[in-house]
Order: C-alpha cells, then sequence, then structure tokens
C-alpha cells in the first residue's frame, strides 16, 4: 500500500480530515525536531520548537502555496522559530550525544561521540547562518536548490555561505586541536 503524497495529505486535511496532518507528522516530525536540535542543543527546546513549527503549520495550512514543496515550507518554519528561539536565549549549551542510531563497539562509540562533541562544539562557534547552511547540507542531506528555496537565497550565495561556513569550521576544528573534516 502506498502512502499518499504530501499534496493529497494537505487536501485531505483542509477537507476536515486531522490525521491526514498527524500522518504529515509521522513523515516530518524526526527531520525537523533533528534540525532544531542541532540548532538549539537542547532536546526539550527542540521538541518544544518542532512541536510549535507542526502547530503553525497547522493554523497556517491554509495559506501554504502548493506549488513550494510542504517540507521546504516546514522547514523554513522550523528555522525561524529556532532562530528567534536562540535570540530569546542568547545563549548555547551543549548538544545532546545521543545520536547513535546503530551499534558500534565500545571503541568505536567513544570515538564517535568525542569527534561528534567536539564537531558539535565547533558549529556553536560559527554564525547563525553559517550553521544553518552546515546542518541543512551535511546533517539533513539537502541539495544546494532546496537550501536556496528554503532560505530565500540565489543558489551561488548558499554555496559561497556554505564554503566560508566550511572554512570557518575546518579552522575552528585546527585550533581546538581536532582534525579538520
Amino acid at each position: 500500500m502506498s502512502t499518499p503524497d504530501d499534496a493529497v495529505l494537505i487536501r485531505q486535511c483542509l477537507e476536515g480530515d486531522s490525521g491526514a496532518f498527524g500522518a504529515l507528522i509521522d513523515r516530518y516530525q524526526r527531520p525537523l525536531y533533528n534540525t532544531a536540535l542541532r540548532m538549539t542543543g537542547d532536546s526539550e527546546e527542540a521538541r518544544d520548537i518542532t512541536q510549535d513549527a507542526f502547530v503553525k503549520a497547522y493554523e497556517q495550512l491554509r495559506n501554504y502555496r502548493p506549488e513550494h514543496k510542504f517540507f521546504s515550507w516546514i522547514y523554513r518554519i522550523l528555522m525561524n522559530d529556532a532562530l528567534n528561539h536562540l535570540k530569546q536565549r542568547k545563549q548555547t549549551r551543549a548538544l545532546d550525544a545521543n545520536m547513535a542510531s546503530h551499534e558500534r563497539l565500545p571503541d568505536e562509540e567513544f570515538d564517535a561521540r568525542r569527534q561528534s562533541k567536539r564537531i558539535e562544539k565547533a558549529l556553536r562557534e560559527l554564525s547563525f547562518d553559517q550553521r544553518v547552511v552546515i546542518v541543512m547540507r551535511y546533517f539533513n542531506d539537502m541539495s544546494y536548490l532546496e537550501m536556496s528555496t528554503i532560505l530565500s537565497l540565489p543558489e551561488k550565495t548558499v554555496k559561497s555561505r556554505l564554503y566560508s561556513a566550511r572554512q570557518n569550521l575546518s579552522v575552528v576544528l585546527s585550533q581546538m586541536g581536532a582534525m579538520p573534516i
């Protein structure tokens, strides 16, 4: 049995089927939560931001324009919420290290967590704009076109920002004594 695409679920939701929006939540909750977690560094805040993004999307669903991907639309809502949250908080905290999704040997797990903590610490040293493009590209596997659409920036600007972010991330990792990625 195939799953309905986003357009069908949105139409069903607008016609009164609240279960259709639940299917959209199931489909996009994990990538949105992971993005919020990487941006805020706090699992509770990430849950709140993700939930708020879904609530806002549901409340504004009539304003959604079908010529855009639903994921891009709700991703932009989430990123705006994360940015507003970070501006209010004006401080950063360590990210959760519980990101391993498969079994590893203990020494591999230790090395992976240590590297993950280094990268997370280095990410917090980047500007918000640079952190966003790194997270979008390398943690959410987004294309330049998707990033361009979500950020409302020309594709060349996205590429340039990503290049600068990688350079700065490499410098920060080198200063930390870690091998640049």
